[in-house]
């Protein structure tokens, strides 16, 4: 590829211009037609010259071999201009799928069609079918896990942007990487940590008392819920736009409330909460990643680059910030005992174990630039950026040439450690916004109680797995590109510093009660570490665009799921 190009702010940090060559994440070349405003002079792009080949190539792509040890993780770095234009020309004709991977056009047909074929066929083996019953209930108990399947595979296809976005765009991963990573890590968390006990009224949105003798529609509107959050879903990840899936099945499910049960069938107090997180979510991230990684900068980075050899003392000081981060966050969220004394022993073996797992992968990664670190011509004193004398929000000036190639790798490392962590807890968490209502109606299909509370069977629970691994890999492209590109430009420092923030805040927020959205929390994180840098290193067209799906998320779905509930209500009719 001959010119580059990047994003201008009126300060910019010594490290901005490292990641302008990477070339692994795929960018739909459409905008949003919906949300398309005529001012786009929020950013001036400007063309420069290839960057020339050197120590920064751990962030550069498309190389035959790995050239730098942190290219274990980014498998495709540092390729050669030439014949880089002809091989996009190329690209550009694939379909997005196989553009996203640099897979061929068949091949990711091939992948389409075996998923679609896996979604038809194993509901056949499911005990959740319904064994010993009549053919139209298993007809329907079909149907009724095709509609979860739908839903379950949109949350895929939007979601995973959740854990993996910020990664992608820093360039700690690459697409193929993220996604292959993701999928193990989601699956395994719907099935290990997914709930296996749901309300029949999904988050509590929904009276069940005013349903009470109407099964068939209770039924049908617990389809249509998850039809239309699904297809609000799969307009919004088409565009790329990241929303809440929480948020899509809440509005769907108001609406039919509202007009087949009336006003005193939704919970409006829960409602409001769900509203509020709009504003909550997004002000904490930014707020909680502007400070965090103003605290990298200023003083965990401070020391560091104080330092004699900067990439000795971040490659130091990681495992002690993993043992403290996952001890604390074992610990608080996920203990492993009820008794908090052996909570605590388990806690800290689980530090133990993170903080030497991360040291060997960097001894191992980076022991020759460990060795050698000032091998680069380009790691000189004359090169330091000046500090800005802000106060605590003065911007430190950083290594250069090998050096910020150490620091950039040891942070890399560490974001691909919290990536995973939010992968296998979003697979956990987000899962019953798919199960929930299609347990539900499996249980009023089949004869079960509309009570309190459904017993979600594991084969269910495997199932919204699966439907999620394969929205990830068919769409997830779509929405990371959003969050790892197009809201401000990401390095392995600010995108540790925006996922470990909304991390921290969906988990101490849900502890305390707090209405708070993943999505929105990670949005706002990656705009606080954007403003972090300037005002103008944020792109307000992108962020606009977002915050007005957001705000049409809950009445788009409520439509969605009037309309489809009339639809099915009429079918169910017949055949019932």
């Amino acid at each position: 590829m001959s010119t580059s190009y990047c994003l201008l702010s009126p300060s910019r940090s010594n490290e901005a211009s490292v990641l302008h060559s990477s070339y692994h994440l795929y960018l739909p070349k459409h905008r949003y037609p919906f949300f398309s405003t005529e001012k786009r002079n929020s950013f001036h792009f400007k063309s420069h010259p290839p960057m020339p080949r050197s120590s920064f190539s751990i962030l550069r792509l498309k190389t035959p071999k790995p050239t730098h040890p942190f290219a274990s993780l980014s498998s495709s770095f540092a390729h050669e201009n030439n014949g880089e234009e002809e091989d996009e020309e190329k690209s550009d004709d694939l379909p997005g799928m196989a553009q996203a991977f640099h897979i061929s056009s068949s091949t990711a047909t091939a992948i389409s069609i075996l998923i679609a074929f896996a979604a038809l066929s194993l509901p056949l083996f499911m005990k959740s079918l319904g064994q010993g019953l009549a053919l139209k209930t298993k007809l329907l108990s079909y149907a009724t896990l095709l509609f979860g399947f739908y839903m379950a595979w949109n949350i895929g296809a939007n979601d995973v942007a959740n854990a993996m976005g910020t990664s992608v765009g820093s360039g700690a991963l690459t697409l193929r990487q993220a996604v292959l990573t993701a999928a193990v890590l989601e699956f395994s968390g719907a099935l290990l940590m997914g709930t296996h006990v749901t309300s029949t009224m999904q988050k509590g949105i929904l009276v069940a008392n005013v349903f009470q003798g109407k099964d068939t529609l209770l039924f049908a509107g617990l389809l249509s819920s998850l039809a239309a959050a699904g297809t609000w879903l799969q307009v919004a990840s088409y565009y790329g736009l990241p929303v809440s899936t929480t948020h899509c099945i809440v509005g769907s499910m108001v609406g039919f409330g509202l007009v087949y049960g009336g006003s005193g069938a939704v919970f409006w107090s829960s409602l409001a909460r769900v509203t509020s997180s709009w504003i909550i979510s997004p002000l904490m991230g930014a707020a909680v990643s502007f400070l965090v990684y103003k605290c990298i900068r200023r003083l965990l980075l401070q020391f560091v680059y104080s330092a004699p050899n900067p990439g000795q003392a971040a490659a130091a000081a990681a495992p002690i910030a993993v043992f403290v981060g996952v001890t604390g966050i074992s610990f608080a969220a996920f203990p492993l005992s009820k008794t908090p004394p052996l909570a605590l022993t388990q806690a800290l073996a689980c530090g133990t174990a993170g903080a030497v797992l991360v040291n060997r992968i960097i001894r191992k990664q980076l022991g020759h630039l460990l060795l050698n670190p000032n091998s680069s011509t380009s790691d000189s004193k004359d090169e330091t950026a000046p500090t800005k004398n802000l106060g605590f929000l003065s911007d430190i000036a950083g290594p250069k040439g090998t050096q910020l190639e150490i620091v950039y790798g040891v942070f890399g490392y560490m974001q691909v450690l919290s990536a995973c962590f939010m992968s296998f807890a979003h697979g956990g968490n987000d899962v019953s916004n798919a199960i929930g209502p299609l347990a539900a109606a499996l249980s009023i299909l089949q004869g079960g109680k509309t009570g309190a509370n459904i017993v979600i069977p594991m084969d269910v629970l495997a199932w919204g797995g699966f439907g999620i691994v394969a929205g990830l890999t068919m769409w997830g492209y779509r929405v990371i590109a959003t969050i790892g590109k197009k809201i401000t430009e990401l390095t392995p420092t600010r995108g540790f510093a925006a996922e470990f923030a909304a991390a921290s805040v969906v988990l101490f927020a849900s502890k305390l009660g707090l209405p708070i959205s993943a999505t929105h929390t990670l949005v706002g994180a990656v705009m606080g570490v954007g403003f972090a840098r300037g005002l103008n290193s944020v792109r307000a067209e992108t962020v606009r665009e977002i915050v007005v799906s957001w705000a049409v998320t809950i009445p788009v779905g409520a439509s969605f799921a009037v309309i489809y509930t009339w639809i099915l209500t009429k079918l169910l009719s017949y055949i019932l």
